[in-house]
């Protein structure tokens, strides 16, 4: 696997503006934590004429240093990336308070791919963790839209994986690249919303893209994307194998996959974890490798089939 290009000094001062490049400034939420890292990070596009991306939490505190570091300002378009709560859960308020429009995806449920929605008219597949329920934009943006200012254009990149409404936003040769690709750790995957299949597209498509700097909704800067999306891939190639590899030894549910493969890592982390793991075991599943005794879930019992999957069946 690639060399570790994470980095883990972060340490912004929270509720401050901070200068990242011409035309773009950044304030960071007072929301750190396991998933959230230093806190999201609400970026400000543009000067005087402005669009603001992930305004994040529904923190008074945070609403209010938004507000400040846009005073005077005209704001254009409040644009969020997802619609999880450390994103989305502000932004209603603050668009009412700088009388702009919301702009996103959308409702995750209705863009899950046909496999995810499958599984989740079940209704034992579990998942929904931090999901804004009540996030509806104004607009709707899609693959390809455009929203411009006097000195700026950003374009949506619909790049499900993390959840299925996901939408990154390319800025010259630059990307706001909200929870897909992040500097300081790889992506939770939770099912039916977060989907792996899809992940490993996202982050296939950002580095055919070549960007000169991703813009995470957590966590700093990435100055030099490629060797970051290209461990994000290999990271998921080797969690794979490795998943293989306890299936093999006789391992047949996620709990015992995830003491196997996260001993070293905080019980407090599990849970995310098993999530990860039954992403993998549904991609595996749809490849023809794994065999979940029926439609895959938190509870399955999972085997080898014995076949080689038919993605790499195909391209071996």
């Amino acid at each position: 696997m690639s060399e570790d290009p994470f980095k883990r000094d972060h340490a912004p001062r929270i509720g401050a503006v901070e200068t990242l490049a011409p035309g773009l400034r950044v304030v960071t939420a007072p929301n750190a934590g396991p998933m959230t890292y230093t806190g999201t990070r609400t970026h400000i596009v543009g000067e005087g004429r402005v669009a603001v991306i992930d305004p994040g939490p529904a923190d008074g505190a945070h609403l209010e240093a938004l507000a400040e570091a846009v005073r005077g300002e005209t704001v254009e378009a409040v644009l969020v990336t997802h619609s999880h709560r450390d994103h989305s859960a502000g932004a209603r308020a603050f668009a009412d308070r700088v009388e702009a429009p919301i702009l996103a995806h959308g409702n995750p449920a209705v863009a899950r791919s046909p496999t995810m929605a499958r599984l989740a008219q079940t209704g034992a597949i579990g998942g929904g963790e931090g999901i804004d329920p009540n996030f509806r934009p104004d607009t709707f943006l899609r693959e390809g839209d455009r929203v411009n200012g006097p000195d700026w254009e950003l374009q949506a990149l619909h790049t499900p994986g993390h959840l299925s409404d996901h939408l990154c936003f390319q800025w010259g040769l630059s990307v706001f690249s909200g929870d897909v690709a992040m500097g300081w750790a790889t992506t939770l995957i939770s099912p039916p919303d977060g989907d792996l299949a899809a992940f490993r597209e996202s982050i296939t498509r950002l580095l055919g893209l070549s960007p000169a700097r991703l813009y995470p909704g957590h966590g700093a800067p990435v100055d030099d994307p490629e060797p970051l999306l290209a461990h994000l891939l290999a990271h998921r190639a080797e969690r794979e194998r490795q998943i293989l590899s306890t299936l093999h030894d006789g391992a047949t549910t996620i709990p015992e996959i995830v003491a196997r493969l996260y001993a070293d890592v905080s019980p407090a982390l599990h849970g995310a974890a098993a999530r990860n793991v039954l992403a993998h075991l549904i991609d595996l599943s749809e490849r023809g490798a794994v065999d979940p005794g029926g439609a895959p879930g938190p509870n399955s019992l999972f085997s080898l089939t014995g076949r080689k999957d038919k993605d790499r069946n195909e391209t071996n």
